[in-house]
């Protein structure tokens, strides 16, 4: 077996463990479906171990896959602190930030957050991950996190922005066709979009009598369903603040439903004094501060 295995097999490795295949694993890791498949072999070959097997389903993780599991994490948190004990380092803000949010977040609030960012720090580069899943900050799967529910880790540093509200939203011309229900059992009678899986903003729904299965149009992508709403297709969830700058857009049943999101900007205590990631964290603060309070 071979002793010098470096660590981005093992982190391929993990990838492959969390997302069950290689193109998640690539997606997640910033890097091509390929590359993760030459080190899932590479690693096999190295330990001498079949690590994972094929199916209709994915990629299954063998006994000894989830044996080393636990290995591989521990690495991969070590990993993350040294990194974030290097980064720390100096006072120039410069270098890398990694940014997740959910992709509604990361394409209808961030974009202006992000573009004053750089204006002030011209040698700050911002790399956004769009993804409606939480990041493992320990493991440095992103510096910074904006999240739609309480970071529960004891390691974060979190800043809680506020409340944002989301309510049943549909295009002016579709009511005028369809007529703006008064009741949420009117709802029975619309082309309402929501989610394909079960969400907090479902089961909301569900307790306001409106099942899942009734949805005319469905997607596990809330920037999908909300393009679908700016379309014209039906009604759906929105934010209100996002609403607000479409004219098209009117807001329906506001007494009937409205969900709230208690929205947390979250980071690894050890990056507190890195200077790119505290005047990140200190931006991305401030701008959705504004939006939440628009």
């Amino acid at each position: 077996m071979a002793t010098n295995i470096g660590w981005e097999l093992y982190r391929s490795f993990l990838g492959v463990l969390k997302e069950g295949s290689l193109s998640g694993a690539a997606r997640q890791l910033g890097i091509t479906q390929p590359t993760v498949g030459r080190h899932i072999a590479a690693l096999e070959t190295a330990l001498g171990v079949v690590l994972f097997t094929r199916s209709p389903s994915g990629l299954l993780p063998t006994t000894v896959a989830h044996t080393l599991r636990a290995h591989a994490e521990t690495m991969a948190r070590t990993a993350a602190a040294l990194e974030r004990a290097a980064s720390s380092q100096g006072d120039e803000v410069r270098g890398v930030v990694r940014v997740s949010a959910s992709e509604v977040v990361g394409v209808e609030v961030l974009p202006p957050i992000i573009t004053q960012l750089r204006r002030e720090h011209p040698h700050l580069k911002v790399e956004l991950v769009l993804t409606n899943r939480l990041s493992d900050l320990l493991q440095l799967e992103a510096d910074i996190a904006v999240r739609m529910v309480r970071p529960s880790q004891e390691q974060l540093l979190a800043r809680r922005i506020g409340l944002i509200e989301v309510g049943l939203h549909a295009r002016d011309d579709y009511l005028q066709q369809h007529g703006i229900p008064q009741h949420m059992h009117d709802l029975a009678g619309h082309s309402v979009i929501g989610f394909d899986q079960a969400t907090a903003f479902i089961r909301s729904l569900a307790i306001k009598g409106f099942e899942r299965n009734a949805f005319a149009i469905s997607s596990d992508s809330d920037l999908a369903q909300l393009a679908m709403i700016r379309a014209g297709a039906g009604i759906g969830g929105c934010q209100v603040q996002l609403a607000q700058r479409d004219p098209r857009l009117r807001r329906v049943l506001p007494d009937g439903f409205a969900f709230k999101m208690d929205t947390w900007v979250s980071m690894h205590e050890d990056l507190r004094n890195s200077p790119r990631c505290r005047v990140t964290f200190d931006a991305l603060v401030a701008g959705l501060q504004r939006y939440v309070q628009a």
